[in-house]
């Protein structure tokens, strides 16, 4: 499979394409001026607590209420507390945790008022960035990840990641943190750090230590005051791209000279294999995402609805609680297949363009899709085994169900951020306001008769200009008697009705005179 990274720069970010066999799979858009990003780090002061949800609610200085559940305490809270409380109160003056005392893991199936109490500071981690109506879902147990390796303090644990097979291999690795990692600090060990010497594993442990230090600092100097961020990430698009480089590209194309000789350096020093992959597109006569088709495929792929090569579709909608899918065999339905292969085939080919879309949007939460209707067992199994195997190089965690005798597909996926949303691909419509739909005409002629028979019999106009859609002013003269001659037999005045095809459907207004100068407010 050929796997292509396009970045393209934008004004103050980057927007990143993953691309699969020339088809865009993922789409990522990086906004470092976001105030409330995920994996940001705050200083935040608790507001309640919710024994019943075994939750606490914590002001980080979002316009909603941060959500922490007890299981995203962190067994170590009570030393984070600790440590905290200490640094505001300058008892201890060092990042360094080697003279600090581990306080006791809290109980896994504890009372949050057990352990904290309201306006308790807390240092916490956005786990999940606000979606909907509800606020961010942050967590104490706080990371500092890496390239090869995941930085955990007030832990002693030091594990490797279970991609790493070879026992001696992970025996090597494990031996060379334990002895390159400060006291009272876990390490977790990613499967990029396979083959890695120990002086590169040990370089990234000093810079790991260096954010671990800002974030000290930051909380010291102030002074306890919270609500406040106390990190950063500098560069969300370096933060991303870190996270991709984990996996194998065959080609990573960027459009800004500065990335593509920072990625170019950074690949010589660590991964010379990587940096012949770096390429620079310097084609003025198409941006990079033109030029790779990116665009294309954008337009065409963020719609409600998803056309598939065989003439079927599927349909995306969402609500608050969950995503829903609908599969659509169409009309393109061939009399002599069987109605069960027919049936098969269309789903086989929906399983395939959903897993893609689930990334493409990065869709999270509970996702209910509705294939069509299959008779046998075994064909149901075979949709549902196609749907693990496509999403096999999705990055976020997922769990999927067997299709029901109904023909549903349950599965969950992991939601970092809200899903992706395009406002170039989709306008609201002017008319309907996004409501899909618009005044029943009949509820239309109703409002402009009530709105007639009150300027004519309460504020005494004689003459009224009325100017509408051209449908409706069809409608309005159509017949005999048509209504604007009923209008005139029941007010004896006489309503001269204009069409303007710049009007929406269901807009009209009256004026005094032909030339729209003088037009009555209603």
């Amino acid at each position: 499979m050929l796997r292509e990274l396009i970045i393209k720069n934008t004004m103050g970010g980057a927007e990143i394409a993953l691309l699969e066999d020339h088809q865009l799979v993922e789409l990522h858009h990086q906004q470092p001026t976001q105030q409330f990003g995920l994996g940001d780090i705050f200083l935040g002061r608790v507001l309640k607590t919710t024994p019943a949800l075994k939750a606490a609610f914590v002001d980080i200085g979002s316009e909603k209420e941060a959500f922490l559940h007890y299981t995203d305490l962190s067994p170590q809270i009570r030393s984070w507390m600790q440590f905290v409380k200490g640094v505001v109160a300058k008892t201890y003056r060092t990042h360094l945790l080697q003279n600090f005392e581990l306080q006791p893991d809290i109980d896994k199936d504890g009372n949050i008022a057990d352990v904290l109490s309201k306006r308790d500071l807390l240092l916490v981690q956005i786990d999940k960035e606000a979606y909907g109506s509800k606020g961010p879902r942050l967590s104490c147990e706080i990371t500092l990840p890496g390239r090869y390796m995941v930085l955990t303090p007030f832990s002693k644990i030091v594990s490797v990641s279970r991609k790493i097979q070879e026992n001696e291999e992970r025996k090597r690795l494990s031996r060379i943190v334990e002895g390159i990692k400060p006291t009272n600090f876990g390490v977790i060990v990613r499967t990029a750090a396979e083959g890695r010497k120990a002086n590169e594993l040990h370089q990234e442990i000093e810079v790991l230590m260096a954010r671990w230090r800002k974030i000290v600092e930051s909380i010291g100097q102030n002074n306890g005051m919270a609500p406040v961020k106390v990190l950063q990430e500098t560069n969300k698009t370096a933060g991303l791209l870190g996270d991709l480089l984990n996996e194998t590209f065959d080609k990573i194309i960027v459009d800004d000279p500065n990335l593509y000789h920072d990625l170019k350096n950074n690949f010589a020093l660590k991964h010379p294999e990587l940096e012949k992959s770096v390429l620079l597109h310097n084609n003025n006569y198409a941006t990079i995402f033109d030029h790779y088709k990116v665009t294309k495929q954008i337009k065409s792929l963020f719609g409600k609805t998803v056309n598939l090569n065989s003439g079927a579709h599927i349909v995306v909608e969402h609500t608050e609680a969950m995503h829903v899918i609908d599969v659509n065999s169409g009309q393109k339905i061939n009399p002599n297949i069987d109605a069960e292969i027919h049936a098969l085939t269309v789903n086989l080919e929906a399983a395939s363009e959903i897993a893609r879309q689930l990334r493409l949007r990065d869709l999270g939460g509970i996702i209910v899709i509705d294939f069509i209707d299959l008779k046998q067992s075994e064909n149901r199994e075979m949709v549902y085994r196609r749907m693990k195997d496509e999403l096999q190089n999705d990055r976020a965690k997922h769990q999927i169900l067997p299709l029901t005798k109904l023909g549903l597909m349950q599965m969950t996926r992991q939601r970092a951020r809200p899903m992706l949303k395009l406002n170039n691909v989709l306008e609201t419509c002017p008319t309907c306001k996004g409501a899909g739909k618009v005044k029943a005409t009949l509820l239309l002629i109703d409002e402009i008769e009530d709105n007639l028979s009150y300027l004519f019999t309460e504020l005494d106009y004689n003459n009224l200009h009325l100017w509408v859609h051209p449908f409706v002013a069809a409608y309005l003269k159509k017949g005999i008697p048509s209504l604007q001659q009923k209008w005139f037999v029941r007010h004896k005045k006489w309503v001269k009705i204009y069409a303007d095809e710049n009007y929406f459907l269901n807009e009209y207004r009256f004026f005094t005179d032909v030339n729209r100068n003088d037009e009555i407010k209603m």
